[in-house]
């Protein structure tokens, strides 16, 4: 929340009193336009090309379409005079906001900008965003938030400082009706990261971006600890370790071309459809029939439960060319969560990953899928879940740190979801992280099972453990072969219980396909749930456990 050098070049002078004629004010606004917006646009570029960064207004023409544009509010400047800033008043105010088009589809858009009082936000830089954010909402287009500033511009004290709520209380009123993205730039510090943190996505930059509540100076005061800002909220770090960012880009650049990417597959509101890609006659005709790609995956899943696959290899498999957008590839890897096309329309991935932690379920993973469900949810995008899950990871740090409660949000996300629900159970679904993973009484529309799955309390040597003890205990007095009665136990359970088909009998899964066959049937199940309807009950809102 500190000030860092301004330009030197302040808001051009109010006009003459000669300008009366409208040659003259043309003439006037030429001028104001080239002092007060061009030649302080060169200086921030300078200032920001020094520091490795894009300036403001690059920013936005990298990331809205060419010649789209339309700036609002260019000449605002604040109105302060304390600390001598009546002698700064610099057009702009240190934001660039306005509107423009991605893909030809219109959004609104904000840009801190640095090299103006370090991107701080007073009164009026604060009521540009809220005016733009107000016109997202109003319109029911998505908002892209482009933070590079240091926290509330001391100098305007609590003027400043209560910008922050209104932008907090827009944020929350837009969530679940608009998308909302914010792109960390630079620095976003104290109570300016809150804003990104109530918005639906958060893209950060390698070696540029840093977010944090308390800086490491105010840490190293406080607490003795020692770090630096790319530890304490670097990249990496809300990436990898606490889950707060969504994509860790290389560069702006390819941060600009993720955030390009991501509005693909949102709707511009959440009373519209994602954007669709036309397909042909003859792709739509073809959609069923099985092909020697799609027959890789019978041969897939391993014969020994031990041994792990790749679940992206039947996610490739399920979606149009095998591609996919993921949503925080960093954290929580034993998850994936993905948007993708199937018949070029987007749908929303959910997939335990068998590589990482063999595909269980923790605190991370609970949440990290909860909030990606719920986000497909508000935005009208069905959502796929492939399932191979033994269970929730046990541990005594995951109990401490509240796996009860933190699990049940994918529980709470799941039953809440009205969008079209489709699951494959591929291997392992047991105990209750089988019933968490889109199940079919937590209101899943249509679950499919290959004959490999295992849908069960437990696996089944640990229910041969429990069930059989005495049995076992017996074999042992009586000087037997332990072993061998615990396999052919083991045996006689799975040939029982270890199946999808007993859950098949019983309605809990609505069939049981060859894995060739999955994503035709996929295709199937997606074009019923079209014209899927479904609401809750009446109420102001539920009580997710937060």
């Amino acid at each position: 929340m500190t000030e860092t050098t301004t330009p030197a070049k302040a808001a051009p002078s109010a006009p003459s009193s000669g300008t009366s004629t409208t040659a003259e004010k043309l003439a006037d606004l030429a001028a104001r336009t080239q002092q007060g917006l061009i030649a302080p646009a060169a200086t921030a570029a300078e200032k920001q090309h020094a520091r490795g960064k894009k300036s403001a207004r690059e920013r936005v023409e990298a990331l809205l379409d060419p010649g789209s544009f339309t700036e609002l509010d260019a000449f605002a400047t604040h109105h302060s005079t304390n600390f001598g800033l009546d002698k700064k008043r610099i057009a702009g105010d240190g934001v660039v906001t306005g509107f423009g088009t991605v893909d030809g589809r219109q959004v609104c858009i904000y840009s801190q900008d640095f090299s103006v009082f370090g991107g701080s936000l007073g009164e009026m830089h604060g009521n540009k965003i809220t005016k733009v954010m107000d016109l997202a909402l109003r319109t029911g287009v998505p908002l892209i938030g482009i933070s590079d500033g240091g926290g509330a511009r001391i100098q305007e004290g609590v003027a400043a400082l209560t910008q922050f709520a209104e932008i907090f209380r827009r944020n929350v009123a837009a969530s679940g009706v608009i998308p909302q993205i914010s792109l960390i730039l630079g620095p976003s510090a104290g109570g300016a990261v809150y804003s990104p943190a109530l918005t639906d996505f958060i893209v950060m930059a390698e070696g540029t971006s840093n977010m944090f509540i308390t800086g490491p100076d105010v840490i190293k005061a406080v607490t003795g600890e020692e770090v630096g800002f790319e530890e304490l909220g670097g990249a990496a770090t809300h990436n990898q370790r606490s889950g707060v960012a969504h994509y860790q880009a290389a560069d702006e650049d390819d941060a600009i071309d993720y955030v390009r990417a991501l509005l693909s597959y949102l709707p511009a509101n959440n009373l519209s459809e994602p954007p669709a890609w036309p397909i042909s006659h003859d792709e739509a005709a073809a959609a069923f029939d099985i092909t020697d790609a799609d027959r890789e995956l019978d041969t897939l899943v391993p014969d020994s439960d031990n041994q792990p696959y790749d679940m992206r290899t039947v996610i490739d498999h399920v979606l149009d060319d095998g591609e996919l957008l993921e949503v925080q590839p960093g954290f929580a890897p034993n998850i994936i969560t993905a948007f993708g096309h199937v018949e070029g329309r987007p749908v929303g991935v959910v997939a335990n990953q068998p590589l990482q932690m063999a595909g269980t379920l923790d605190i991370n993973a609970s949440e990290k899928a909860a909030r990606f469900v719920r986000t497909c949810d508000a935005f009208n995008v069905p959502v796929l879940t492939f399932v191979d899950v033994p269970g929730f990871l046990p541990g005594i740090d995951q109990e401490w740190n509240g796996i009860i409660r933190r699990g049940a949000k994918l529980i709470y996300a799941y039953a809440e979801a009205t969008v079209p629900l489709v699951t494959l159970i591929t291997r392992k679904a047991y105990g209750g992280a089988y019933i968490v993973m889109g199940s079919k009484k937590l209101g899943a529309d249509v679950n499919l099972a290959w004959p490999t799955a295992q849908i069960a309390v437990m696996g089944s040597g640990g229910a041969v453990n429990i069930l059989q003890r005495g049995a076992l205990k017996k074999v042992a007095e009586e000087g037997g072969d332990v072993e061998a009665e615990r396999a052919r136990l083991v045996a006689e359970y799975e040939e029982a219980l270890v199946n999808p088909w007993e859950a098949a009998e019983r309605g809990y899964i609505d069939g049981v396909i060859t894995p060739a066959d999955t994503r035709a049937q996929i295709v199937r199940a997606l074009r019923a749930l079209r014209t899927k309807r479904a609401s809750g009950p009446a109420k102001k809102h539920g009580n997710i456990p937060l």
